[in-house]
């Protein structure tokens, strides 16, 4: 029930029809001032869901807690790379570049580009999944094998199937050695803050950014699609944050 609770709240258009529903029975129930309000309601969470002003403002803050990684920022003795786990839909006859989800796509790339960039030897593949669901882990090996990662150089940890599990992993795998961590970026203070409390030692490698230009322009004030991506991203992130705050992530 909370997990489809915390899916609505981060869903402007879900909830936004939801109020709609709401206030056409109570109009229907001849509570008309009710009925107005919650319409009125439902078009102000939809127009704000959708609005790149609101996405860039709640996205970009936390995508500039961690900005990219440096060069000066990689020990010569690191020896892993670990990237999170995100989407992945196997089916017959379609690559893996379309099972895996566009996060999923982005981390694993970037993850085998600093892998050659910097000549670090292991690559830690994290993602599980309910029985039955395809686990990003399987999904990001295949893509680097097929990108030519020796297997030997793979690690693969199939299990987590949350940012949280997968920090008591990659600790577990890691213990005190530092490590470069890939995960979208809006995602990256949640996973820094999730390894920290376990006591690994990350070394933050964003990527996936989807604020790219923080200029404001006329079309900012119109709803689409990348600004109801970005609000929900964000929304996300920030209930995440939030239930480490608590204790409950």
């Amino acid at each position: 029930m909370a997990k489809q609770l915390v899916e609505l709240l981060t869903a402007p258009l879900m909830l936004a029809m939801l109020l709609t529903l709401v206030g056409l029975l109570c109009r229907w129930r001849g509570r008309l001032r009710a009925g107005r309000w919650l319409i009125a309601g439902a078009a102000i969470v939809a127009y704000l869901g959708a609005s790149p002003l609101v996405g860039n403002a709640l996205a970009g803050r936390l995508e500039r807690l961690f900005p990219p990684l440096s060069e000066q920022a990689v020990n010569p003795v690191i020896g892993y790379i670990v990237v999170l786990g995100s989407g992945y839909t196997p089916r017959d006859r379609i690559p893996v570049t379309a099972a895996l989800d566009r996060s999923g796509l982005v981390r694993v790339v970037e993850a085998i580009r600093l892998m050659r960039r910097f000549g670090i030897g292991k690559l830690v593949l994290s993602g599980g999944a309910p029985p039955g669901v395809g686990r990003p882990a399987l999904g990001y090996a295949e893509l680097a094998r097929d990108l030519d990662v020796p297997n030997a150089s793979l690690v693969i940890l199939d299990q987590p199937q949350n940012t949280m599990s997968e920090a008591r992993a990659v600790r577990q795998l890691l213990g005190d050695n530092s490590f470069i961590l890939v995960t979208s970026a809006v995602h990256m203070p949640r996973a820094v803050r999730a390894m920290r409390r376990v006591g690994a030692h990350p070394i933050a490698a964003p990527t996936g950014q989807l604020v790219i230009d923080s200029a404001l322009r006329w079309n900012d004030l119109l709803p689409s699609s990348n600004g109801l991506l970005e609000v929900e991203a964000a929304l996300h992130e920030y209930l995440g944050l939030a239930a480490l705050m608590v204790g409950i992530g």
